[in-house]
């Protein structure tokens, strides 16, 4: 079976045309996400114009909450970390963030992001109090993406991340929570932006690197954590965390790629959890991005560390 390129660009060019669909006006809490999703799978599949760039932008423009700064997931919502850097990444890949963080916005933004770090060095997402690690990897992210990067903000975040690393290798929500192959991604993609890979030794990366190449199961996928089924999605947590941290060849390409390919929807296009599973466009981009990383079909090259293109990643200033 081949990858249905065509296909899923039709579906996901389809996504955003269903004003009718019940489970469209659900979804409000997640469409900046989804645009990202979206778009940065039409990136991989080099088929980025199919959205249209100018709509694009007005719809992230629409998004921003001027009450507390930082992007919402759809207007008149709340601003949340998450969303955010889903805006800043949509706005980076249109080279476009001049167009729309301007003003004091750009200060306002960065002060929504850095207000939302707490003494210990972790991040809420928003003013609601909820701590992850997944929010210090959003935070770093988007100051990276904007150049905004201090060691006032990384020393502090560092710290709690590596007070996150658990005997098994793996890494946690918080410390002392379980392993879990999405907040190891969190963990080293932050690390990575600011350059502190070398705050874990190389055992602990040996560790982590067994870890994740352990969540391979018989069938070919990836799951996220012990006893748990195969999921598309980790396709690319697992991989990106590999490639992070240079093994991205403990894993088996193969039986990956097979367990991707056949979670396709070849009828209407998109990507499922697991095979014969619903679609989504949130297994669609993980999906793809996994298959990027594994070098599959010229697919354009993802950036393990920001889940962007390369080609827009790479005009990126990097943090020393």
């Amino acid at each position: 079976m081949e990858l249905c390129k065509n296909k899923h660009i039709r579906y996901i060019e389809s996504l955003d045309k269903r004003h009718e669909d019940y489970e469209y006006w659900l979804s409000e809490h997640l469409r900046l996400n989804g645009v990202y999703w979206g778009l940065t799978a039409l990136c991989i599949l080099d088929a980025k114009d199919t959205f249209n760039r100018t709509e694009i932008i007005k719809f992230v423009d629409s998004c921003w909450d001027d009450r507390y700064g930082g992007f919402a997931p759809f207007p008149r919502h709340d601003s949340h970390l998450l969303t955010t850097l889903s805006g800043i990444q949509i706005l980076a890949t249109y080279d476009a963030i001049d167009d729309v963080l301007k003003g004091d916005r750009m200060d306002r933004c960065v002060q929504f992001i850095v207000g939302n770090q707490l003494d210990d060095g972790s991040f809420q997402g928003d003013r609601f109090g909820e701590v992850d690690t997944r929010f210090v990897y959003t935070a770093l992210s988007s100051l990276s993406i904007l150049n905004k990067l201090t060691n006032e903000i990384v020393d502090p975040a560092i710290r709690f991340i590596l007070r996150c690393y658990n005997f098994d290798g793996g890494f946690g929500l918080c410390p002392g929570a379980e392993s879990h192959a999405a907040q190891v991604f969190t963990c080293l993609g932050a690390l990575k932006i600011v350059n502190k890979l070398d705050m874990l030794s190389e055992e602990q990366i040996e560790e982590t690197a067994m870890w994740l190449c352990e969540r391979q199961l018989p069938e070919g996928g990836l799951n996220g954590r012990p006893s748990k089924l195969p999921d598309v999605c980790y396709s690319w947590w697992v991989l990106s965390s590999l490639a992070i941290i240079g093994k991205l060849d403990w894993i088996n390409f193969e039986k990956l790629r097979e367990f991707i390919i056949s979670s396709q929807d070849v009828v209407n296009g998109g990507i499922s959890d697991r095979p014969d599973n619903e679609v989504d466009v949130f297994h669609t981009i993980f999906g793809l991005a996994g298959l990027s990383l594994m070098g599959y079909d010229n697919l354009v090259p993802i950036d393990p560390v920001y889940c962007m293109p390369c080609s827009v990643t790479e005009n990126f200033v990097k943090y020393i």
